[in-house]
């Protein structure tokens, strides 16, 4: 991974950087993430890695965040803007790179719950979620979740202690990949 991050230039770090605390700020006021953002993040990514010869990467960097976190929006657990802003990150960074970024986001969201849990004292309404999430999993066929549903839980006026904003926890991850690579050059 260390090889990996050092042959990446610094523009695509630095968009990525800004785009994802962009991106984090306005998931942590409104759990809303614009358009106005992951578009433009996707087609400059495509469009620059297109110039610099590196175009099939991004491609596949783009897809992967893509169907990832489209899999997870399905379910309901993550929204539309989610997908969107990891596909323009992947645009950036490419295959290897996304792949770090979804596993560190993964881990500070996996933090960032247990948290909320034992801060909560939800411990027993995690279980059942669990057993739901589950169930939704385990049934082929059919659509996994609702965007009526991620709406709703919008809508609580207790959403904090439930949800988890994900773009946020993207910028974690990808700031912890960043200092990880540097802290490893000393």
């Amino acid at each position: 991974m260390k090889q990996t991050v050092e042959k990446v230039t610094w523009l695509p770090l630095v968009v990525v950087l800004v785009a994802a605390l962009v991106a984090a700020v306005g998931d942590l006021r409104s759990f809303r993430i614009s358009n106005w953002l992951t578009l433009p993040l996707l087609g400059s990514g495509l469009l620059y890695h297109a110039t610099t010869g590196g175009l099939l990467d991004s491609v596949l960097g783009a897809l992967l965040g893509f169907v990832i976190l489209l899999v997870l929006c399905l379910m309901g657990g993550v929204g539309a803007g989610d997908v969107k802003l990891l596909a323009g990150i992947g645009a950036w960074l490419g295959l290897p790179l996304t792949v770090a970024v979804i596993l560190a986001s993964s881990v500070a969201a996996g933090i960032y719950a247990l948290v909320l849990v034992f801060v909560y004292q939800g411990v027993r309404e995690t279980m059942v979620n669990f057993a739901v999430l589950g169930r939704r999993v385990g049934s082929l066929g059919r659509l996994l979740g609702s965007q009526n549903e991620l709406e709703s839980e919008l809508r609580r006026p207790d959403r904090r202690r439930h949800m988890i904003p994900f773009a946020a926890m993207i910028a974690v991850g990808f700031i912890g990949l960043l200092i990880w690579v540097w802290m490893s050059r000393l």
